[in-house]
């Protein structure tokens, strides 16, 4: 199956592909010849995915799919959050938005946290979304230089290493990002071999 995934971000590509069997093909915008950046003005995840696959749909008349990440913090009442990568600012520079996170977070005995992903799914005009959420702590120093974003300051639960620590391979066993994929897949396993289009 051919499906488009409604992003430019080459690490959340690397990680969908590595997570989904090899039976579909993930194809994002640059490869499908789409060159357009799109906003996320929304305050929830659930609306930027949607906006996102639904921008690709109606330009393209094609089944795809998008995602939106948040970093959720328990003692900064659920920030970043949406805001995420622009946290601390919009050239969206993770090493300030870390700066930043660990900033607010001095003091807070609470390092309580989670990445939380919404996948949203257009086919065939309709709308699915999908969930996954991986729960952690905050550290107080970065680790590691692998994966991307808040990644060096996020240790999983079940873990003792932060996610920037891991392989690609490891950080799957725990990634909300993962989780998501999972439910996506599942869904799409149950579908008619017709369902999605084949064009690209």
């Amino acid at each position: 199956m051919n499906i488009i995934f409604a992003t430019n971000n080459q690490n959340k590509v690397a990680e969908i592909r590595a997570a989904v069997p090899a039976i579909f093909n993930i194809i994002p915008l640059q490869e499908a010849g789409i060159d357009i950046d799109i906003p996320e003005p929304h305050p929830t995840l659930h609306e930027n995915a949607r906006e996102k696959a639904i921008t690709i749909y109606n330009l393209t008349g094609t089944s795809c799919f998008s995602e939106d990440t948040g970093l959720e913090v328990t003692a900064l009442n659920g920030e970043p959050g949406v805001k995420s990568a622009r946290y601390a600012g919009e050239d969206r520079a993770f090493d300030k938005n870390i700066e930043k996170l660990l900033a607010n977070l001095q003091g807070k005995e609470d390092r309580s946290a989670q990445f939380r992903t919404v996948i949203c799914l257009v086919l065939q005009g309709t709308e699915h979304y999908f969930e996954g959420i991986c729960k952690g702590t905050i550290i107080k120093e970065q680790k590691g230089s692998e994966g991307f974003g808040y990644d060096p300051v996020f240790v999983p639960e079940g873990a003792e290493a932060t996610f920037a620590e891991m392989t690609l391979h490891q950080k799957n066993r725990y990634s909300h990002r993962r989780k998501a994929v999972d439910k996506l897949v599942a869904f799409l396993n149950g579908l008619p071999h017709n369902s999605l289009n084949k064009e690209y």
